[in-house]
């Protein structure tokens, strides 16, 4: 179908209002995710957040913890990366979304503020995040949380460093993941498929966009490495059970899609919704997208399934 209306108000006001001057800096770029927190929408008033801070390999970084009012012992727990292209944002820029998937499931949820490409190129991202699921294993009875029934989940480059993650936890052993959750990630480094071939410019995500965000997080000698480019695992032996939104009109559609059928195929589990008219990043367009609700409460429901 064409593009939604509501999508395309968000596009439309973007232009006017937020648009970035060209050959944007790094610095304006990340200086401009600012602009967007408040079109995620309200953050819940039935969670309550907890900053914190875990040692990486490589640093000392901050963590963002929503917890239920009500929360029950032994919760489930959802630890979630973040989107930005693997160059920008942070967790609490995502307040609306974890606060609001939180007190909808009952799962305490963990953000971790990995460090960012290009200063932090491949694998210091991703062992930033599979040293932060490591983190929240090893400190289960702290968070009040199960240990057999933790997930991890992401958006876009966060989806990327989800799927990587479960990659690692599966072959190494190191957590039993309940799920994984990847809203339209960036799996592979193929800028042939038809989704970048027909949405190249003018819906939100840019094909250029994608593969300069690619080319900063990894480096030439790491393009095969599974953990960096999760579409060019060959096994899935033990990997956790796969929950995956795409939206039609992205770029990265496709890379979804395509992740989808190469798990079912070695015989992973998997849930697959394709969001008709929507554009890339629409989780965080609460104020202009109601389909930015209707995904929470579906990613929601999927993941308390996932462990009941």
């Amino acid at each position: 179908m064409t593009m939604h209306p509501q999508a395309r108000a968000y596009l439309e006001y973007i232009t006017a209002h937020n648009r970035l001057p060209e050959a944007a800096t790094l610095a304006q770029i990340r200086e401009d995710v600012y602009g967007y927190i408040k079109f995620a929408g309200p953050e819940s008033d039935d969670a309550v957040v907890e900053n914190t801070y875990f040692t990486s390999p490589t640093a000392d970084l901050h963590a963002a913890i929503w917890r239920p009012k009500n929360v029950k012992p032994n919760a489930p727990a959802l630890v979630y990366f973040h989107g930005g292209g693997w160059i920008y944002s942070f967790p609490l820029r995502y307040a609306a979304v974890l606060s609001n998937i939180a007190a909808e499931t009952g799962f305490v949820v963990i953000s971790v503020n990995y460090q960012k490409a290009p200063e932090h190129p491949f694998p210091i991202p991703f062992d930033d995040c599979y040293a932060g699921l490591l983190w929240v294993a090893r400190n289960a009875e702290r968070f009040g949380i199960d240990p057999t029934k933790i997930g991890v989940g992401g958006d876009s480059a966060g989806g990327n460093l989800a799927a990587a993650v479960a990659l690692k936890a599966a072959e190494t052993s190191d957590v039993k993941l309940a799920f994984q959750m990847l809203v339209y990630p960036g799996i592979d480094m193929n800028y042939e498929t038809k989704s970048y071939q027909e949405h190249a410019t003018g819906f939100g995500l840019d094909k250029n966009g994608m593969v300069g965000a690619w080319n900063l997080y990894v480096p030439e000698d790491q393009r095969t490495n599974k953990y960096a480019v999760p579409g060019r695992a060959t096994t899935f032996n033990n990997v956790a059970p796969a929950i995956i939104a795409i939206a039609e009109h992205d770029v990265l559609r496709d890379d979804g899609a395509n992740y989808a059928e190469l798990l079912e195929k070695s015989g992973v589990p998997v849930i697959l919704k394709e969001y008709p008219g929507m554009i890339h990043g629409f989780l965080q367009h609460g104020t202009f997208v109601e389909d930015a609700y209707e995904l929470r409460k579906w990613l929601s429901a999927q993941i308390v399934k996932a462990v009941n």
